[in-house]
């Protein structure tokens, strides 16, 4: 049984490591949805010219808004430039969108979003900045005339002419510019934006409209690529994909698909799926676009000053026709289900319905159902107590009750394994050179005692799935991120926990800690006293039961060093109450031992023969 045990565990180990990397990497489809339909472009047909290259030629300049209730002319409406305009210098500008969920703020080089800052949710004391940028500017949702495959080349870049500005109203704005064509004609590219109080979606239109020369829009075999980049918020030190990754993912027909990208080429995606996402632990950007087709492309080629980056190219092919009016929608804000859950039910500013923008929150894997019943749970507890460590603790608890019949019938079938030890011992020495009889023996012996030899690790590893359900839970759940546990220790049930923090940029050499930490020692201690306490008296003198009892504690407390304090909480708390009950089982089992060894008839003394007594010979 010892080798059993030993190997049983290991065997856990494995599950449970494996079980990490496969879910890093494997993302299950969902359940089929509906998704949202497409909208195709509007286009005139004309014959074929390709314009190949452009110079900025400004426009009149309309930055004042329109009083308010005024209706804003279509995108399309805007006229290109004339010739005379060609060297007006437009100046650079800012402009700020401000709602209650964001701050935005947006330049009239080439019209991009620099900034885009989540109000009600933190990165330390600031607030969480979706747009992260290298040495370079952020390009979030630029606009490159040619497509990604040049971008990435470098053949071409962002479009950075400065644009006019035609503010709408507090959450509407216009950017356009006029360009040249290499034949002489003109075109007007024209970037509308239109946000929504309380939402974290918007609505970007992208526009051409070229002159009576124009006939078609093909820059190297596309009109256009819109795209976004760097990388989303908020910040990090490194992707390990457990505690901070990327995912890079798409829908269609109603199904979520997660698409491999690499550093070592980027990713196009076949089709054109109804959405595509970048999606971050807690955070996400999401991409809708309208128009009839298009090509994506995923990207994490390298960029100075992120440490990783992820970007996302949609390229409109090349059309003909003089003008164009293409729609996309940007959701860029937290990954949660009360967030993204009112684009499925058309409570939205925008009336979108049916979207499966959801899919992004949801957990998913084989695990998915318990995961949502143990997050029930953890809603439910916090709402009777609005905090969230002591929901932890509260729901570690509430399942080691409800497995306790399990932990109990474990120690019963390990005691019960003690008492059959000495017969054991006496077959495996008694038929050693025979292990077909051994197998024989022993099988017809556990039958006859009517005892199972896997009913001592049976229940251990029941649990497991529990325990991996609460791990996904305790380190993805959304709502612990910022939620306080202990005013001044724990801050943040979604970080790791310090009482002290090294200075900025050093890190203790070999094991790369930026902080001290006190809840990894706890740690420790609890799994070495709970490893004490469950530890069977036949255990005791195992040279490879104290290996495992005393080096597998020290070699996690380094694994689990940087884990989320939420998720080392349930993990001490449960060690706590495994031994408490554990120490009310060994007491049970002592009485029930005693009472057995009561209840067996005493065995009956046999005296020794009396002999008679010997005779004396005479002398």
């Amino acid at each position: 049984m010892e080798k059993k045990t030993v190997l049983a565990i290991v065997l856990s180990m494995l599950v449970m490591f494996g079980y990490f990397y496969i879910q890093s990497i494997i993302n299950p489809p969902p359940e089929p949805g509906s998704a949202p339909g497409k909208q195709a472009p509007q286009t005139s047909k004309g014959t074929t010219s390709h314009t190949d290259a452009v110079t900025a030629a400004p426009m009149s300049n309309d930055s004042a808004p329109p009083p308010s209730g005024e209706i804003a002319p279509s995108v399309s409406d805007q006229t290109p430039a004339a010739p005379e305009s060609v060297n007006e210098v437009v100046p650079l500008e800012t402009v700020t969108i401000d709602t209650d969920v964001f701050t935005a703020t947006l330049t009239n080089m080439g019209g991009d979003i620099t900034s885009f800052k989540l109000k009600k949710h933190k990165d330390g004391k600031d607030p969480v900045e979706m747009i992260l940028a290298g040495t370079a500017r952020p390009q979030a949702f630029s606009i490159a005339f040619g497509n990604w495959e040049d971008i990435l080349g470098r053949k071409v870049k962002a479009v950075d002419r400065n644009f006019r500005i035609k503010r709408i109203s507090d959450y509407s704005v216009e950017f356009y510019q006029s360009f040249a064509t290499a034949s002489g004609g003109y075109f007007t590219l024209v970037k509308r934006y239109e946000f929504k109080p309380g939402e974290y979606i918007f609505e970007l239109t992208v526009a051409l409209n070229g002159d009576n020369s124009v006939n078609s829009f093909n820059f190297h075999g596309a009109a256009y690529t819109l795209f976004f980049g760097p990388q989303i918020g908020p910040k990090f030190d490194k992707l390990d994909s457990r505690y901070e990754y990327r995912n890079y993912l798409t829908y269609n027909k109603g199904k979520m698909k997660t698409e491999k990208v690499n550093d070592k080429a980027p990713t196009v995606v076949d089709g054109s799926p109804v959405w595509a996402a970048i999606a971050g632990k807690y955070f996400t950007l999401i991409a809708l676009p309208y128009v009839s087709q298009y090509e994506l492309a995923f990207s994490t080629q390298p960029e100075n000053g992120v440490p990783s980056t992820s970007e996302l190219f949609i390229t409109r092919p090349a059309f003909s026709g003089s003008r164009t009016e293409d729609k996309y929608q940007f959701y860029l804000g937290p990954k949660n289900q009360e967030s993204l859950s009112i684009y499925e039910s058309g409570d939205n500013g925008f009336k979108l319905r049916d979207t499966g923008l959801l899919e992004v929150a949801d957990t998913k894997g084989f695990l998915a159902p318990l995961e949502k019943a143990l997050k029930w749970l953890l809603m439910l507890f916090h709402r009777a107590i609005p905090n969230y460590g002591i929901a932890i603790i509260l729901l570690t608890l509430l399942v080691k009750v409800i497995t306790f019949p399990l932990t109990k019938k474990g120690s019963e079938a390990t005691l019960r394994m003690q008492a059959l030890s000495p017969k054991i011992k006496e077959l495996q020495e008694k038929y050693k050179e025979n292990k077909t009889k051994l197998n024989a023996e022993m099988a017809e012996f556990y039958k006859k005692e009517g005892y199972n030899p896997l009913s001592g690790c049976l229940p251990m590893l029941i649990q497991l799935p529990i325990f991996f359900a609460m791990y996904n839970l305790f380190n993805n759940h959304f709502d612990l991120r910022g939620a306080m546990f202990i005013p001044g220790w724990i801050p943040d049930l979604s970080v790791a926990e310090s009482v002290y923090n090294f200075p900025s940029n050093f890190r203790l050499p070999l094991l790369g800690w930026t902080a001290i930490r006190l809840l990894p020692f706890i740690y420790v201690g609890s799994q070495l006293l709970y490893g004490k306490v469950t530890q069977t008296p036949d255990q005791r003198g195992n040279t490879q039961m104290k290996l495992m009892l005393y080096i597998m504690p020290i070699v996690f407390f380094f694994i689990l060093y940087d884990v989320p304090s939420g998720l080392l909480l349930y993990w001490i708390m449960s060690n706590i109450l495994t031994m408490v009950q554990q120490v009310g089982i060994n007491k049970y089992m002592a009485r029930k031992k005693a009472a057995m060894a009561a209840k067996e008839p005493a065995k009956p003394v046999i005296a020794p023969p009396v002999l008679p007594p010997k005779k004396r010979k005479r002398k």
